[in-house]
């Protein structure tokens, strides 16, 4: 089973509870947190997925770490110490995306990263949001990029659906219409 899989069985399991006891944002929150404490400390994150230390003392060394930092009862500090248990605490940075993925899902939002030429105003973004919003039936959480190569329009992309409307990508498209023709 991939990697991905198998984080994507934690992450569902631990939404499954996490809705149960009315804990998902509180529940990515914790997760989130643990992952970037262990972004931090490279060498805490290296201890504790090495194949030569033990499931026990990682077990014990996340048990502290929770201790400091959350309740080792809530859903997100449970599954972090059954990852420590079953040596799979490899498969956290996934966990957390998947489970993020899903709570995104569960609540309807969905994210947009659109790429323009110049900087996007403030205004022009919130308007292209709430237009995004409309036309997904969804709340849009949006990123900009800027990449001056796409010369100008934007390329916006919604989860694996891009649309470009670049003016890079247009002369792209009449260069092959025209080499096609000759």
């Amino acid at each position: 089973m991939s990697t991905r899989a198998s984080a994507a069985r934690y992450a569902r399991a631990l939404l499954d509870v996490a809705v149960k006891e009315s804990s998902t944002e509180q529940a990515d929150r914790e997760l989130t947190a643990f992952v970037d404490l262990l972004r931090q400390h490279p060498d805490l994150q290296r201890a504790l997925i090495h194949p030569s230390v033990n499931a026990a003392a990682k077990k014990a060394v996340v048990q502290q770490l929770l201790d400091r930092l959350q309740p080792s009862s809530s859903p997100a500090g449970k599954l972090l110490l059954m990852l420590a248990e079953r040596d799979r605490l490899v498969l956290l940075q996934e966990v957390a995306e998947v489970y993020r993925e899903r709570l995104n899902e569960q609540q309807r939002i969905v994210r947009a990263e659109v790429t323009t030429a110049e900087p996007l105003a403030d205004e022009h973004a919130a308007r292209l949001r709430d237009r995004l919003a409309a036309a997904t039936g969804q709340t849009v959480t949006l990123t900009t990029k800027v990449d001056p190569s796409i010369i100008g329009g934007m390329v916006t992309r919604i989860g694996s659906t891009v649309y470009d409307g670049s003016v890079a990508t247009q002369l792209q498209t009449i260069k092959q219409q025209l080499a096609s023709r000759f």
